[in-house]
């Protein structure tokens, strides 16, 4: 059986993807990686890409008046590579409903929060100002809606009184680098089934 073919979606520092790369080269991930791509010129993760042997595709959304126009330069891109699972691995451009329908294939995304509480941006932050007690990430299937996905999977973390919003982070990231390779594998293997919102995964198969 031929691998997956797993395009992974950057914009910054790429320590998702770093992690990602490095379980699969320990084999605890079994996937073909056939680009990673950045809509930022500075994301550091390109540079890891590439010191792996990765080829890399720079599509500056900027460069782009249209949103579809971009969206449909990135699809171009997908259907070049036959790409099967999309990972969106700290990309911070969020992808309409035309993208997800036309792609019309697994698109799951790390969000560091507990969701469905705190969706989109600051997530770190505006927990802290919450007040909450437990933090963490989450890994979804990307929808037409932004961070409303069915759940494949979460971490949690508690909040002690002297955390920061830096102290926060650094932990949830910690755990973000384990959950997003477990989420990651199941979707890949196919062991699981969606139900309504729910996802259930059937760790036979594993």
């Amino acid at each position: 059986m031929s691998l997956k073919k797993v395009a992974i979606f950057i914009s910054g520092r790429g320590s998702n993807l770093e992690s990602l790369l490095k379980k699969r080269d320990m084999g605890r991930i079994k996937c073909e990686i056939p680009f990673v791509l950045s809509n930022r010129e500075d994301a550091r993760g390109l540079q890891i890409a590439e010191e792996k042997g990765i080829k890399t595709y720079l599509i500056n959304h900027r460069d782009y008046p249209v949103r579809k126009d971009f969206e449909s330069a990135v699809l171009q891109l997908t259907e070049k590579h036959e790409v099967d699972i999309i990972v969106l691995a700290g990309f911070m451009k969020v992808l309409s409903a035309y993208f997800v329908r036309t792609f019309n294939k697994p698109i799951i995304n790390i969000h560091p929060s507990l969701l469905p509480s705190f969706p989109g941006l600051n997530s770190q932050n505006r927990a802290l100002e919450y007040g909450v007690k437990f933090a963490g990430c989450t890994v979804h299937f990307v929808t037409e809606d932004v961070d409303a996905g069915p759940i494949i999977g979460q971490e949690i973390i508690p909040v002690f009184n002297d955390d920061s919003e830096e102290s926060i982070a650094l932990r949830i990231l910690e755990r973000e680098h384990i959950l997003l390779s477990e989420a990651l594998s199941i979707v890949i293997n196919g062991n699981y089934e969606i139900i309504g919102r729910r996802v259930f995964v059937n760790h036979d198969k594993d």
